[in-house]
């Protein structure tokens, strides 16, 4: 049964792809500067990628990007690099588990969850600022050991141990959270409350919401 049911949740994960491909994201009235999307790896080698949407191991259980990559607008690609740099100097490392994001994507995220759980997702008639190339979802990885640090809540977990400010943690994944929100705040990233992981760059209004797939960003 379990199987069967999981076998028409990813049929109904292909339908709401095929259908957003055919919508388009909302018009905005201008003036919006010009997208400058810059890949994250080009910038800073050391940057490590965990694209989960590349894979199935996210909360559809479907990949959704052709390709494991992540880009940011330039201003806030530079800054993530600087974030990087200083933590490294502390022992840690930034693993990024997604930065620009196509609109048509986050129509799919919107039609697929549950009512009670959209605080989780950008609403598509808004846009997102992920699809403005300028929010990023990362945590931290140990340079000594590669392995990804344990934070209070799994990334995409829709409870409310994801929140920022959840309390019921272990004292080192607190220290970890707000080892990683001091060095984001201070290069000009805010966080998103609800979920300790996503970060908004200061000048995410400046650009307009863009849904070109990853192939067609040089």
């Amino acid at each position: 049964m379990a199987l069967t049911r999981h076998r028409y949740f990813v049929v109904f994960i292909l339908l709401l792809c095929g259908s957003a491909l055919g919508q388009q994201p909302p018009r905005e009235a201008g003036p919006f500067r010009q997208p400058d999307l810059v890949e994250l790896t080009k910038l800073d080698p050391t940057i490590k990628l965990d694209i989960r949407y590349a894979t199935k191991n996210n909360f559809l259980g479907k990949p959704v990007y052709q390709q494991a990559r992540a880009f940011l607008q330039r201003p806030a690609a530079e800054s993530l690099v600087r974030v990087n740099q200083g933590l490294r100097k502390q022992g840690y490392g930034v693993v990024v588990f997604d930065g620009y994001r196509p609109w048509s994507v986050t129509k799919i995220f919107w039609d697929a969850t549950p009512a009670d759980k959209k605080i989780f997702v950008a609403d598509p008639s808004k846009g997102s600022r992920h699809n403005r190339g300028s929010a990023v979802d990362l945590s931290l990885f140990d340079l000594q050991t590669g392995a990804e640090v344990k934070m209070p809540s799994e990334y995409d977990e829709m409870t409310e141990r994801a929140h920022i400010n959840y309390d019921c943690a272990t004292s080192e994944a607190k220290r970890l959270r707000e080892l990683l929100r001091t060095a984001m705040t201070a290069e000009g990233f805010a966080v998103y409350e609800p979920e300790w992981w996503h970060y908004d760059y200061k000048d995410w209004k400046e650009y307009p919401i863009l849904d070109v797939r990853f192939s067609g960003i040089r």
